[in-house]
């Protein structure tokens, strides 16, 4: 079984201060979260970025600023920047996270439309079709975002026609959502079932899941997702002070369970893609 991948989700596009004061907004605390769950055992940070009153963007110029001062702090780290960005905004607004320099090595790839919460979260089969488009002329390398069960089956529809990136193939299952796929280990265990041999895989629990379904993906030999993003507790009542708290706590459910921890260079290697200058 290969090293557990732990991804660092460290602010999202709908969290706020006044949901934890600990949510980054700025190019600094951006930085400073990033920093927090890298030490503490993060290998990927899955990156949105805000404005400094907290408004989500999805600015290349923004990306670049937080991206290069996530690498001064954290030189090795594997960014993930996110093509969802927040519900509403345009096809083109959402790519332009991939207009960065240097290009990124990753990006999201959501995988169809879904209910979210009381709003619909938009990815039309053109919309995919031009991220994917994207991603193969840039040479990014999608983690194809799962909400729901049949958005599977959609992308590999669209990776057998080559309209998205093939072989092998990163997934991020996000389960929890309310309106979306329920977090179950039945859930999980259906998803992991049907992807191609040699794919890589993470789950993602919402809420209250997130560590339950942690667990499930640790022993299943899968990878773990956590972070602001996705839930802001520690606990049940006890708001997590940093994406680091976060973090650890998944480490010492891997300690626990037995499985080592990928460092950033590990997660490269098992993930197919280059050395980081």
């Amino acid at each position: 079984m290969d090293k557990l991948i732990i991804t660092a989700a460290i602010c999202g596009a709908e969290v706020t201060k006044a949901q934890n004061p600990a949510v980054p907004y700025t190019v600094e605390e951006i930085a400073r979260e990033a920093k927090s769950a890298v030490d503490a055992g993060a290998a990927i940070v899955h990156l949105h970025v805000r404005e400094d009153d907290g408004t989500p963007t999805q600015s290349h110029k923004r990306f670049q600023e937080c991206e290069e001062a996530i690498y001064k702090l954290c030189p090795d780290v594997i960014l993930i920047p996110s093509t969802g960005g927040a519900v509403g905004m345009t096809p083109d607004e959402r790519l332009d996270s991939t207009n960065t320099t240097p290009i990124p090595e990753m990006a999201t790839l959501d995988c169809g439309t879904c209910n979210f919460g009381d709003e619909i979260f938009d990815n039309t089969m053109p919309t995919m079709r031009a991220f994917g488009k994207r991603m193969i002329e840039k040479g990014i390398k999608p983690e194809y975002e799962c909400f729901e069960m049949g958005h599977l089956d959609t992308i590999l529809t669209m990776a057998r026609k080559g309209e998205v990136p093939g072989a092998p193939m990163q997934f991020n299952f996000v389960l929890g959502v309310p309106g979306c796929t329920p977090a179950t280990p039945e859930n999980l265990a259906w998803l992991v079932k049907n992807i191609p041999a040699g794919s890589t895989w993470t789950a993602t629990g919402i809420g209250r899941h997130a560590f339950t379904l942690a667990a499930c993906a640790i022993v299943m030999g899968g990878n773990v997702r956590v972070g602001f993003e996705d839930n802001l507790n520690l606990s049940k009542g006890v708001p997590a002070k940093s994406n680091g708290e976060l973090v650890a706590k998944v480490v010492r459910l891997a300690n626990e369970l037995g499985r080592g921890i990928a460092t950033s260079a590990e997660a490269r290697q098992i993930l197919g893609l280059k050395p980081r200058n």
